[in-house]
């Protein structure tokens, strides 16, 4: 506790290294496996060849990919763009199949009702496929950010700072004060992030939480959203009723069906 008391300002220099590491690589992962994700739903077969090279990648070893990284992308091997690099490549190795499997769980009839009305196919996927999606690529995403947290400790072993530094300097030196700051502060950091993307994915999902009446029951009867049953006034309940109400509104004027 003594050592603590004197290198509380290196401690949160180096928290602050970590998240600085952290958020540009689950940012990037989601952004390339999301739309690696809709390709895998779109073509099959291009997709089972995404989704066998992204197993293929999370069972590369992290201390090789760090040495090949500078290699293929020029970049210093001591650089916090080289285990960014990494964690990207590892975040969407694990994000693709979720994506994958986000789209594919979206209802069918939904889609279908959308192209009735008109819709185009980016409104489609921005309207319908896209929102319908969110619970389950959020739950990846949780997953990724969790995972890149504890991954950016490695980056110590070849002298990139982060909360990992505490590790290896605190094993040098012996002092066990220092590792376990670290330890607590990694996964209190990875507790953190992933109550922001829970947060973020309630925020994205209003049709996803219960309602309630006065009394503070369910108005739905304890179905879980999504579920296809008619609530109280007759309409099918859920995110999938929700979006076809709103896909009707917005149905073009010409009356012509089928995508475009």
């Amino acid at each position: 506790m003594l050592w603590l008391s004197h290198a509380w300002p290196q401690v949160f220099h180096l928290l602050g290294l970590h998240l600085a590491l952290s958020l540009p690589a689950i940012l990037a992962s989601i952004l390339i496996a999301v739309p690696l994700g809709r390709l895998s739903f779109r073509a099959p077969r291009a997709g089972g060849l995404v989704l066998t090279l992204a197993g293929l990648l999370y069972a590369i070893p992290s201390l090789p990919l760090l040495i090949v990284i500078p290699a293929i992308f020029g970049v210093p091997l001591r650089s916090g763009a080289t285990i960014v690099i990494a964690l990207t490549a590892y975040g969407v190795a694990l994000l693709v199949r979720t994506a994958a499997d986000a789209f594919r769980a979206v209802d069918p009839d939904v889609r279908r009702a959308a192209v009735a009305v008109g819709f185009s196919r980016r409104a489609l996927l921005w309207r319908v496929d896209l929102p319908l999606a969110v619970p389950v690529i959020a739950a990846g995403v949780r997953v990724v950010a969790v995972s890149t947290v504890g991954l950016v400790t490695i980056g110590s072993l070849v002298g990139i700072d982060s909360l990992g530094t505490l590790f290896t300097d605190g094993f040098q030196r012996g002092i066990v004060w220092e590792v376990a700051t670290g330890l607590i502060l990694t996964v209190l950091l990875a507790l953190a992030l992933d109550a922001v993307v829970r947060l973020i994915a309630r925020a994205l999902t209003p049709w996803a939480r219960p309602r309630r009446t006065s009394g503070g029951s369910p108005a739905d009867g304890g179905r879980p959203a999504g579920d296809g049953t008619a609530g109280d006034d007759g309409a099918p309940g859920g995110p999938a009723s929700s979006t076809v109400i709103s896909v009707s509104d917005a149905a073009p004027s010409s009356g012509k069906g089928g995508v475009r």
